[in-house]
Parts: C-alpha cells; sequence; structure tokens
C-alpha cells in the first residue's frame, strides 16, 4: 500500500519503481535464487504504458512459476522438461487477468518445486532457492521462491499459491504474512485447477497489505466452477 501511495501521490512514477525493483532483483537475487524467469524489458515497457487506474497502480508483482501463467511468458511449472522445451503459456491465468487490472506491473516469475508438490523449493529445473535469513537453510515450498524474494526486499508482495501449506509454509520459514484464502475467493480459472484445494494469493510483509491485495484480486471469473461466498458487508 505505501508504494501504491507514493505513486498516487507522483512522488515516484511507476518506471521509476519497477527499475528500482530490477536493481534490486539484479542486486539480490545471484545469492537467493528466487527469480528464475525475469522479464524486465516487458515490465519497464508496461510501467511507461498507460496503466490501469487500479489501487496498486505501479507496484511491481512476481508471479509464481506454477499455474498462473502469462500469455507468450515461459510455463514451467518447475518441471524441467517443460524448462529444456522452452513451453509458454497460451493464455493468461484469471489471477494474472486480476493483478493488472489492480494496476500491478509483471516482472518475472519465482522459483517452485515440480508441480509444487513439495514444502522445499530445489526443482532441478532451477536449482535450490535460499532462504534470506541463512542461506544455508530453505524458504520453505512450495512459493519459497515468493517467499525468499519478498524477504530479501526485492518487492513488497509475491503471487503464491496454497494447497496443502504452500503459502502458509514458506511465510512461517521466512518471517512474513501468508494468508490461505477460502477456496472460490480469487479465481483459479481458466485452467483446471478447480480440482485441486489449492487457492492464489501473496506472501507480503503485512496484515494491511494482504487484506488489501485480496480485496483487489477476489471475485469470480466466467466460467468459474467454484465461487466462495461474498463476505458480508461491514455494519455502517
Amino acid at each position: 500500500m505505501g508504494l501504491a501511495e507514493l505513486v498516487r501521490s507522483r512522488q515516484i512514477s511507476p518506471r521509476e519503481l519497477i527499475d528500482d525493483t530490477i536493481d534490486r532483483i539484479e542486486r539480490i537475487d545471484p545469492q537467493i535464487n528466487a527469480v528464475v524467469q525475469p522479464s524486465f524489458d516487458k515490465a519497464r515497457a508496461v510501467a511507461n504504458s498507460d496503466l490501469p487506474d487500479g489501487p496498486f497502480r505501479g507496484v511491481p508483482m512476481l508471479l509464481k512459476d506454477l499455474w498462473p501463467c502469462s500469455v507468450g511468458d515461459p510455463f514451467h511449472l518447475g518441471v524441467l522438461g517443460l524448462k529444456n522445451a522452452r513451453h509458454t503459456a497460451a493464455f493468461d491465468a484469471n489471477i494474472t487477468t486480476a493483478y493488472r487490472r489492480a494496476g500491478f506491473v509483471l516482472c518475472g516469475r519465482t522459483n517452485s518445486p515440480e508441480l509444487g508438490l513439495a514444502a522445499t523449493t530445489e526443482p532441478l529445473s532451477y536449482g535450490a532457492t535460499h532462504n534470506p535469513w541463512d542461506l544455508s537453510r530453505s524458504p520453505g515450498g512450495s512459493s519459497g521462491g515468493a517467499a525468499a524474494a519478498v524477504a530479501a526486499g526485492m518487492l513488497p508482495a509475491a503471487n503464491a499459491s496454497d494447497g496443502g501449506g504452500s503459502i502458509r509454509i514458506p511465510a512461517a520459514m521466512c518471517g512474513l504474512v501468508g494468508l490461505k484464502p477460502s477456496r472460490g475467493r480469487i479465481s483459479q480459472g481458466p485452467h483446471n485447477d478447480e480440482w485441486s484445494n489449492s487457492v492464489q494469493h501473496v506472501v507480503c510483509h503485512t496484515v494491511r497489505d494482504s487484506a488489501a491485495i485480496l480485496d483487489a484480486t477476489a471475485g469470480p471469473f466466467p466460467g468459474d466452477g467454484v465461487v466462495a461466498p461474498a463476505p458480508p458487508a461491514p455494519d455502517p
């Protein structure tokens, strides 16, 4: 929320914010190995464009290298064979669309174990991600790349997903806030991950940021098979 307010008040431009984020990633990530698929040129071009007037206009965001895909970008799910095949996404995931509508600028993808099926993050495809608090230890998984990037100060929040602890475990191991929302609160489409218990959200530093990002990205998309009831409105 703090960075979004700086952009709204014109104390910093989206391009300046993205340039600073890219500089942080390039300086810090060689020790951490959290950002495995950078898309910096595209992020700079988006930051220079007419961004949506969402609550997080100009704020950087990283996608986990699992189901939140972005059309034309690498889409490997931590799988070495898909990396070697240079597999790319044929569509945008609904959560990717929701981030863009909210004004986020996507800067790349973070490390994930193969298919997200581990509580550590050390796939053969990209190697182990290290915990910023102690480089000899794991940041957890499966959203370990996201948690390590945020804990290392590369950016304030990063996309994560959770079926059996994959937001909550890395958040706990990296000293972050990690909420698993109700299933159907955030769209899982248009792929067919709705059969699982997995949900999308973020890891970040504060409850305030987690709640604000949830508010900005929650809600159904056409075709969703699972939709959570709308939360009750607060008393006036």
